[in-house]
């Protein structure tokens, strides 16, 4: 992988401490390469990278399904916050869009990063202004303005290398 999107996504976690929501999403569909981003930027900033569906089905385990649903903030947080580390590293998020889990994806990611810098993989894409995740008629499909968050595009930077003709713009 070219070292343009990560770092991109360097700059990205730096500019994203003084905002808000320090929310950084690497978008792209299944295969782009955001788990190779996400390590690479752990491999240089140190962050924890944590599979966010492996850690949150562990804790769901015994809870009832209307536990689930009442839970999940609370065991984000509790997931999130065993690292005093600055910034966090989320990959494997596909479980959040579980419809049986009735979440907003995108708002749990965003509270996550009111205290600290989240750089999370999107599976997804950007269009017409807005982020996307799944097909229109899709159970799981969400579709979100774009707001509140820092991006990478990780379908741009990919055709940005197939065709070396385009210039890569975040």
């Amino acid at each position: 992988m070219s070292k343009l999107p990560i770092d991109e996504a360097i700059r990205k976690v730096q500019q994203a401490s003084g905002l808000r929501y320090q929310l950084v999403l690497i978008i792209g569909p299944e295969g782009a390469g955001k788990t190779t981003v996400l390590q690479e930027v752990k491999a240089r900033t140190g962050a924890p990278l944590i599979n966010v569906s492996l850690e949150l089905s562990k804790r769901m385990l015994d809870l009832t399904e209307k536990q689930r649903i009442l839970h999940i903030p609370r065991l984000l947080d509790e997931i999130t916050d065993t690292t005093a580390n600055e910034i966090i590293l989320l990959d494997n998020s596909e479980i959040l869009f579980d419809i049986t889990l009735r979440q907003n994806p995108l708002q749990l990611l965003k509270n996550l990063s009111r205290n600290r810098t989240v750089v999370a993989a999107w599976n997804g894409s950007v269009e017409n202004g807005y982020l996307t995740y799944a097909a229109p008629r899709h159970p799981e499909y969400r579709r979100y303005q774009m707001q509140d968050f820092l991006m990478i595009d990780l379908t741009v930077a990919t055709e940005c290398l197939e065709n070396p003709v385009k210039e890569y713009r975040p």
